[in-house]
């Protein structure tokens, strides 16, 4: 999605071709490309989540630390500018910083290691910050106008129970125009790129049954239920944006809630265009039972 945006507004972007974990590939593409900017939006995440991240430890490293680390090192000694596209998921809500209170700013350190993907990703921030020509992003659950696989929204409609806790989150279709023009800016430094505000799971997906799918059910379960079933638990946070907003001062990111809303209307319409609307309903397609406490 990056490189159409960029392409669209007349720049000249490449995707490379070259793995992180490959230092000698990436130098060589790097040397042959000569970029202005780097835009690193690589990372191991796992497939089919994060669990996968606790029984592939190393590979994960390989990637998110050692691959990422060795990028913007071999950046910084030919003087390219680079954006990480990193993550926000390196808190959780504790007695300073509760759901509905003050949000973590860019210089409070990561309270979360309960998966080890955030840990490689916190270790990886402290790391950045050594560097002065890297701008470093922190998506939090990114959304996108379509139902593709790594769309948050896609995620969570095929679950049966989710969680129902205010996050921060960010739409892709406000923010990426946002991060062109920081790049294009050359800015730098730390930023919780989220879209203002929290949304919860439960706001989400009626705006998702409003708007997409009519048939559409889930149902809830504590935070402590939905650690017990998984492998690691999951960051659950408020971003400040108020850097972020004070940079581009001139520029209106919509708050979440808002941006949620749009996202689903542009969905629908992108569904009906490609035929597929309403969309298969993923939980009885599988089969999977409707709890009595359903929404």
């Amino acid at each position: 999605k990056m490189v159409t945006l960029l392409k669209e507004r007349g720049c000249e972007a490449i995707a490379a071709s070259s793995r992180l974990e490959n230092r000698s590939d990436v130098e060589a593409e790097i040397d042959s490309v000569k970029p202005k900017f780097v835009l690193n939006c690589a990372g191991v995440t796992g497939r089919p989540n994060v669990d996968w991240c606790e029984d592939h430890k190393a590979e994960t490293i390989r990637v998110n630390v050692i691959g990422t680390m060795s990028l913007i090192d071999l950046c910084e000694t030919r003087g390219i500018h680079v954006t990480n596209f990193a993550t926000g998921c390196i808190y959780k809500y504790d007695d300073e910083h509760t759901i509905g209170g003050k949000g973590f700013t860019e210089e409070d350190k990561p309270n979360f290691t309960g998966s080890f993907y955030s840990l490689t990703k916190g270790m990886v921030e402290t790391m950045c910050r050594a560097y002065k020509h890297v701008l470093t992003l922190r998506f939090r659950m990114p959304i996108s106008d379509d139902l593709n696989h790594r769309n948050f929204v896609t995620k969570i409609t095929k679950y049966a129970r989710v969680v129902d806790i205010p996050n921060s989150m960010t739409t892709l279709f406000d923010m990426l125009p946002v991060a062109a023009l920081m790049i294009h800016k050359g800015l730098t430094g730390v930023f919780n790129f989220t879209n203002p505000g929290a949304v919860s799971h439960n706001e989400i997906l009626t705006h998702y049954r409003t708007h997409v799918d009519p048939t559409f059910w889930w149902a809830n379960f504590t935070e402590e239920q939905c650690n017990a079933i998984l492998k690691a638990e999951r960051s659950n946070n408020t971003l400040d944006t108020t850097k972020l907003e004070t940079a581009l001062a001139d520029v209106r990111i919509p708050p979440i809630k808002e941006a949620v809303e749009g996202v689903f209307i542009r969905m629908a319409e992108n569904l009906k265009a490609e035929g597929a609307f309403p969309p298969v309903n993923f939980k009885d397609s599988e089969g999977i039972p409707k709890p009595a406490d359903a929404k």
